[in-house]
């Protein structure tokens, strides 16, 4: 299977096995791109991307872990699944993250990037309790279209942290090339 990410084409994981591998190598990948992270970058707002901050990139990936979580508990109890979340349809992103971003104001970096581990933990305990058949075999319920669990949760874990990684190094470099200013 091949999904779309970012405009690049990549082989979707299609076992436990290469999810768990997927997730892992990906989210090391983005930890070691935060670490590097200088601390005057993390609260710079982009004015091309509505202000939004590293801060808020690395809060909005683990809060979408979260959602993915709740979408799978809840539509293995049968009751429709509010997606992407309560009051809000998935044309009404922009205003979703524009709200997250004012619910996650208050927290620092260090309370980010622990929600983010945290996070990540559960995204790992999640995939290690299922098989490939609970993962891949059938849609997921309450999803509302043909993706399977793994592939949700791909989206919500590895791809997501595949395109924070995209968007901290451009920032970055445009903040070190003075283009934007801190």
């Amino acid at each position: 299977m091949i999904s779309l990410i970012r405009g690049f084409a990549m082989p979707a994981a299609t076992n436990k096995s290469d999810l768990l591998t997927i997730t892992e190598k990906e989210f090391a990948k983005l930890q070691a791109l935060l670490d590097t992270v200088p601390a005057d970058a993390w609260l710079a707002p982009d004015p091309e991307a509505e202000g939004t901050t590293l801060k808020d990139i690395v809060g909005h990936r683990a809060a979408w872990i979260d959602l993915f979580l709740g979408w799978y508990l809840q539509g293995q109890t049968g009751t429709p699944v509010p997606m992407p979340a309560p009051g809000y349809k998935w044309n009404e992103l922009k205003r979703f993250n524009a709200d997250l971003r004012r619910e996650q104001a208050a927290l620092g970096w260090t309370e980010v990037r622990a929600a983010l581990t945290g996070s990540h933990a559960r995204l790992i305990a999640f995939l290690s309790d299922l098989d490939d058949d609970a993962l891949y075999g059938v849609p997921m319920r309450g999803g509302g279209n043909a993706w399977t669990t793994g592939r949700w949760a791909e989206a919500a874990g590895p791809s997501h942290y595949r395109s924070a990684a995209k968007y901290i190094r451009a920032r970055l470099k445009a903040l070190k090339s003075g283009a934007l200013s801190v």
